[in-house]
């Protein structure tokens, strides 16, 4: 017998004895103790059978069933924590990569910034110093065009006072007036003036 079925016999029948000693007693009390009367025998047999009865169906059966699927739940369980545990790590990591490759994209993007300003700036510059060249230049020749054309004026000048100068004292006087006294007073003109 197991050990179980042992300390049911033995509470079974230490019950029985008790409430048979206990029966023999007192006469006088609850008449659902009176173990003389046959009807309380019997009771307390089927009690004990259902009780067997009962222990043996849940022992051997159900408890068992019960057993097995709560070892299944925790198979399951300890799967699906097994199952999470993982997909943590991989999310993890995932976002550790996504996190360093962010900050690689951005320190790349940073130095092709800075190296797109930095050649930007190198031909804003020499392209400056060309339009400058080219500016001077236009510059000095535009000077010299303009010295050109003062000094082209001012020889025009000159002949224009001297005939304007000769005109008019011809006119004033009726008489043409010398010419190299006329010049050089034009001259003379000019030269206070500063042209």
């Amino acid at each position: 017998m197991r050990p179980i079925a042992r300390f049911a016999t033995t509470g079974l029948a230490f019950t029985l004895l008790s409430s048979a000693a206990f029966a023999a007693e007192k006469k006088e009390g609850m008449p659902q103790l009176d173990f003389a009367n046959p009807l309380t025998i019997s009771q307390v047999v089927w009690l004990a059978l259902i009780f067997i009865a009962l222990y043996l169906l849940l022992s051997r059966w159900a408890l068992p069933q019960v057993g097995a699927v709560l070892e299944m739940r925790a198979a399951r369980i300890g799967e699906d924590l097994d199952v999470a545990r993982t997909a943590k790590a991989g999310a993890d990591k995932a976002v550790a990569e996504l996190t360093a490759a962010t900050r690689t994209a951005q320190a790349s993007a940073q130095a092709e910034i800075a190296g797109a300003v930095a050649k930007a700036k190198q031909e804003a510059a020499a392209e400056a110093a060309t339009l400058n060249a080219r500016l001077d230049e236009s510059l000095a020749a535009a000077e010299q065009r303009i010295g050109a054309a003062r000094t082209a004026a001012l020889g025009a000048l000159r002949q224009v006072a001297t005939d304007t100068a000769t005109a008019v004292v011809a006119r004033l006087t009726g008489a043409a007036p010398d010419a190299a006294a006329v010049d050089r007073a034009v001259g003379a003109s000019l030269a206070a003036r500063g042209q």
